[in-house]
């Protein structure tokens, strides 16, 4: 049964991630702004729905390994594998904004949340992430929303309002979306509780856990969006899904999840922190080439994260 749930969960994700990408791009159509726009919004925070149900659940349970792990482990997995199979699908267009500002705040985000989680060596006191750093983190998700609907405003206002001539309708994107978040949510939900009951049944630890299972199975939503957007050639909405989702994953997750319930931090993470920063700067300088990543760097991409993969079951 648990082998059979997780195949309809992979289902549910898939024909979800079809719906949803459909939905959001004739929504990102009607507004007329750009797609990538519903990239950085509507879709990470709709993929990101399966992380910050598992960090939240695990906090309140005493479980902080997976807490954490489960966020920069979803981040690691986002900026290698999903970002690689869906450049190498079809190359990604970047938009010279998410070069300027998206990727840099996804640093940004990175690095407040590595000094926050640094109490032993800035206070003296145990690692954690407690209340007000939760609060911290919520206040850097705020500042990003504002810049996000600032350029959303600007870019509907610029952009020249042309007669629809396809029937694409408020009622009917809505729906598809809706229709495709629910089997997003409960698709990722599936495959999350049944890999982790497998896992525990081979013996796996709460980090490994964390930052395999559970992080590449709550950035199935991420993955299948990302690849079907490549897949129907809607690569700014592909690059947007990922970015936004990083972002939202280390603020918002983390930052609810701290402020409902503070956690420890275990050493080991720190060093899963710096791979994630490192491999951000990778993405930044691929991102300059020529203002898409290509093929050649989405095997790149994908090459490290096995690697990374091998490295963290080694290490655990």
């Amino acid at each position: 049964m648990v082998y059979l749930l997780l195949v309809i969960g992979f289902i549910l994700l898939i024909k979800g991630a079809d719906f949803f990408v459909d939905g959001a791009s004739n929504i990102a159509s009607l507004l007329h702004i750009p797609p990538i726009l519903v990239g950085l919004t509507i879709v990470a925070f709709g993929t990101s729905a399966p992380e910050a149900t598992v960090s939240i659940i695990a906090a309140l349970e005493g479980s902080s390994d997976i807490s954490i792990g489960n966020v920069i482990g979803s981040n690691i997995l986002n900026t290698t594998l999903v970002v690689g199979l869906a450049a190498f699908i079809f190359p990604l267009k970047v938009e010279t904004q998410t070069i300027k500002k998206e990727i840099p705040f996804t640093f940004l985000s990175g690095i407040v949340l590595l000094v926050l989680m640094s109490d032993a060596v800035l206070l003296g006191l145990t690692n954690q992430i407690n209340r007000s750093d939760g609060i911290i983190l919520l206040l850097f998700l705020s500042i990003f929303l504002f810049y996000v609907f600032e350029v959303a405003i600007n870019s509907r206002d610029k952009t020249h309002r042309e007669p629809e001539l396809s029937n694409k309708s408020w009622g009917k994107s809505i729906l598809i979306t809706v229709i495709g978040l629910a089997g997003i949510i409960y698709g990722g939900n599936l495959v999350v509780e049944n890999a982790k009951t497998i896992a525990y049944a081979l013996g796996m630890s709460e980090t490994l856990v964390g930052l395999t299972i559970i992080a590449i199975g709550t950035s199935l939503p991420e993955l299948v969006t990302s690849v079907t957007a490549a897949l129907k050639k809607q690569s700014e909405i592909a690059l947007g899904n990922i970015v936004g989702s990083n972002i939202f994953n280390i603020l918002f997750v983390l930052g609810a999840s701290s402020v409902i319930s503070p956690f420890a931090i275990n050493q080991q993470v720190f060093t899963d922190t710096y791979i994630m920063l490192i491999l951000t700067i990778i993405l930044f300088a691929f991102s300059r080439t020529k203002y898409r990543i290509g093929k050649k760097e989405g095997i790149s991409l994908v090459v490290i994260y096995l690697l990374y993969l091998m490295y963290i079951i080694i290490r655990n």
